[in-house]
């Protein structure tokens, strides 16, 4: 991932991005709302015991967030291809609209599902492209000479 520094009263990388840096944020709250709603799910989902409503509603998001630190985060311990990181974010934000569906809500579950896919679709196209007035780096001359030759 590359990295954009501006001077020192500057947010580096949020210069000339103010849309990714908005959608970023909106990644994160959207994250948290996920993990909210499983975890309100899995108290729902609890049959009425206290006991196991308090265990599903820790243990179902804390296994999501298990998954995204293992596979979805910019700092993962393990590297997926693209598709796969989009899959996990798929299970543990898509979960997170069904459980919202499951606890008696589906209009706000299929808006927060619709805000999630376009939340999640700009972030890796804003992800793929340089900032303003930024541009790949030219080859080297011998890279140069290699897709010439």
């Amino acid at each position: 991932m590359r990295e954009y520094r501006t001077n020192d009263r500057e947010i580096p990388a949020l210069t000339g991005r103010p849309w990714w840096a908005a959608n970023e944020v909106l990644a994160f709250v959207l994250e948290l709302a996920a993990l909210a709603c499983l975890s309100w799910w899995g108290f729902h989902s609890g049959g009425g015991h206290p006991a196991r409503q308090l265990l599903l509603a820790f243990a179902i998001p804390a296994l999501a967030i298990a998954l995204w630190a293992l596979f979805a985060a910019p700092r993962a311990r393990i590297r997926l291809p693209l598709a796969g990181v989009l899959a996990v974010k798929a299970v543990v934000l898509g979960g997170g609209a069904f459980g919202l569906y499951r606890v008696g809500h589906p209009a706000a579950a299929v808006a927060l599902a619709v805000v999630m896919v376009a939340n999640t679709g700009l972030a890796e196209t804003f992800r793929h492209k340089p900032a303003p007035g930024k541009h790949h780096p030219r080859p080297r001359a011998d890279e140069a000479a290699e897709l010439d030759g």
